[in-house]
């Protein structure tokens, strides 16, 4: 056994013959009778009491104590003790994540896990809790989507408490608790005249920024962080190396989403919309701390500052000149209108044209083909389509072959 069973209402001592007997201590009769005691593997003694008529139940518990660390599958049962608030704090002072995602990270947990868990016990945490939590998220008009990046959060930060043993199961992760699943948006690109329409309803400074969105599929904040520099126009390629992002509102650069830099196609068009612009209004040197608000200072000659030649600021852009470039041009405000619309336009313009899931996902910078592949799926031509475009290439009246299509030998 790992340890031994300690009886605290008698002692053994030596009678004057030296014989031993049993004698009641001072506890007798009150508290928890049977402590049992081992020495976990690091190094301390550990223990846990058992009331009068249990030294059964206490000898089991010390089997599987022991059981457990021949396995390798030791728990400290103290070490569970610690309310989720608790290990909240160590997880997130533990994280190495970057700067942008770790506060959102943080105002997730700190907005929508505490208040409703954070008082539990780690040990105590069920599966039962993780659903009631979803329910109230739900009551509370929670968007799914949002619902399940919160989710994500919790599970991780449970994973780590599994990871460290501190609790031997993460409840996120039992067969009664759901992921929360949003409905799947069907994207509807914008057509061609959408596009122009904003970009003319456009400041004229901003304009060329509808050209790098819709034909090269950068995202917002790579548009407002690219600088000539990163342009190759003999070799008609845009090196997207960098982005300005917002950190509890202050700007700073960053490599562009998911640490991922990448090459994408310049069009011919959207260099001379480059050319035009810069011509107008020349690049400006701007200098931002690199990754988090206390990092290295980095100066970019950026194709798009504001007017008083500082970096443009997201938020500020969207509510100054988007929004009533959309209003000018008769669209809809919301979500589905954003810039990012811009990205979906490329999107369908490229597989239109026959272009491949797995370019397509380098090309906007998606970390896996598949995402690319479920997001734009509809967008894609059928296969109805492409068999008879097929089909009438190889039968159509300007083949010069009257035969039809070859036949390979044996078929």
């Amino acid at each position: 056994m790992a340890g031994h069973i300690q009886d605290r209402w008698y002692k053994t001592e030596s009678d004057a013959n030296g014989k031993p007997t049993r004698t009641k201590t001072d506890r007798h009769g009150t508290g928890l009778r049977y402590r049992a005691r081992y020495i976990s593997p690091d190094g301390t003694e550990k223990s846990k009491s058992f009331p009068d008529g249990q030294k059964r139940r206490a000898e089991a518990w010390l089997s599987q104590i022991e059981a457990d660390m021949t396995r390798g599958q030791y728990f400290d049962p103290r070490a569970g003790r610690l309310t989720v608030r608790q290990h909240a704090d160590r997880w997130l002072a533990s994280l190495t994540q970057d700067p942008g995602t770790f506060v959102g990270t943080k105002q997730r947990i700190r907005l929508h896990v505490v208040p409703h868990l954070g008082s539990r016990s780690l040990d105590s945490l069920r599966p039962i809790h993780i659903r009631e939590w979803l329910r109230k998220l739900e009551d509370a008009g929670v968007a799914l989507s949002y619902q399940r990046v919160i989710f994500a959060n919790l599970n991780a930060m449970l994973g780590s408490a599994v990871d460290d043993r501190l609790i031997p199961e993460n409840p996120c992760r039992s067969s009664s608790v759901k992921t929360p699943k949003p409905e799947p948006r069907r994207i509807v690109p914008w057509s061609r005249q959408r596009v122009l329409a904003v970009r003319s309803a456009l400041p004229d400074r901003y304009r060329a920024m509808v050209d790098l969105a819709g034909g090269c599929g950068m995202r917002q904040g790579e548009v407002l962080g690219l600088s000539p520099d990163d342009v190759d126009v003999p070799e008609g390629v845009i090196h997207i190396v960098r982005q300005v992002k917002l950190i509890n509102g202050r700007q700073v650069f960053a490599l562009p989403k998911g640490g991922k830099t990448r090459t994408v196609p310049l069009p011919e068009v959207v260099a001379r919309a480059l050319e035009a612009h810069s011509a107008q209004f020349e690049p400006r040197p701007v200098t931002l701390p690199w990754r988090s608000l206390d990092g290295v200072p980095t100066t970019a000659a950026l194709y798009f500052p504001n007017a008083e030649g500082r970096a443009v600021i997201r938020t500020v852009f969207n509510s100054k000149a988007w929004q009533p470039a959309l209003d000018a041009a008769g669209v809809p405000r919301g979500r589905d209108n954003g810039m990012h619309a811009l990205r979906h336009f490329y999107a369908s313009v490229l597989l239109d044209t026959g272009e491949n899931i797995k370019a397509l996902s380098e090309y906007l910078g998606h970390h896996d083909p598949g995402f690319t592949l479920r997001t734009y799926t509809h967008l894609m031509p059928s296969s109805e389509k492409r068999t008879r475009e097929a089909v009438n290439r190889a039968f159509g009246d300007d083949q010069e072959s009257p035969d039809g299509p070859t036949t390979a030998p044996g078929d």
